[in-house]
């Protein structure tokens, strides 16, 4: 079976982005070289978990003895994008694993997603698909912190969180069921 691999070496841009509104956002991961632009759909805690795997990764470069790579403890602000998605947003597919990886000969940071695996409701057998694709992305340890920090605030922009039950709470209004203690 053919695998397609789509791989960003140096990216022109990556950033995870959102489409819609609180509540009911699509997340994507957006890789663009030139011309060639890619989106994969991916999940809100996927971002976030991705995000902070980033920066530990990066701390734990920061404080390896020897350390012979210049990794920033902060995210360069003139590195950090602010920019929407590209447009048009066309979901390649849906992230179903992630892989985060350090490439010491290349001095960077290495991003591997991979589709999510649909199961056969009768046989519960995956089905494979025709293609099977792979997203590579190779990135520097300083777009990699402003990656992670614009990531945690496109997280964060959803929905503000109920000051008495934590729950996201809808521009329409918010219901925190009981309050009696019972919950």
């Amino acid at each position: 079976m053919p695998v397609t691999v789509h791989t960003f070496d140096w990216p022109d841009r990556l950033v995870i982005g959102t489409v819609g509104q609180p509540g009911a956002r699509t997340f994507y991961l957006q890789a663009r070289t030139g011309s060639q632009l890619l989106s994969v759909a991916l999940e809100k805690e996927q971002s976030a978990a991705l995000a902070e795997k980033i920066d530990e990764l990066l701390d734990e470069l920061m404080a390896t003895d020897g350390n012979r790579f210049s990794v920033p403890a902060e995210a360069p602000q003139e590195l950090i994008d602010t920019e929407g998605l590209d447009q048009p947003v066309a979901e390649q597919f849906r992230v179903g694993v992630m892989g985060l990886g350090w490439d010491p000969s290349t001095a960077q940071l290495v991003i591997e997603a991979v589709p999510i695996q649909t199961v056969d409701a009768e046989t519960l057998e995956p089905v494979v698909p025709e293609v099977e694709e792979a997203l590579v992305v190779r990135i520097p340890v300083g777009t990699a912190r402003a990656f992670a920090e614009r990531t945690r605030e496109v997280v964060a922009a959803g929905r503000p969180a109920c000051p008495r039950c934590g729950e996201p709470m809808d521009p329409e209004g918010h219901d925190c069921g009981p309050t009696d203690g019972l919950r």
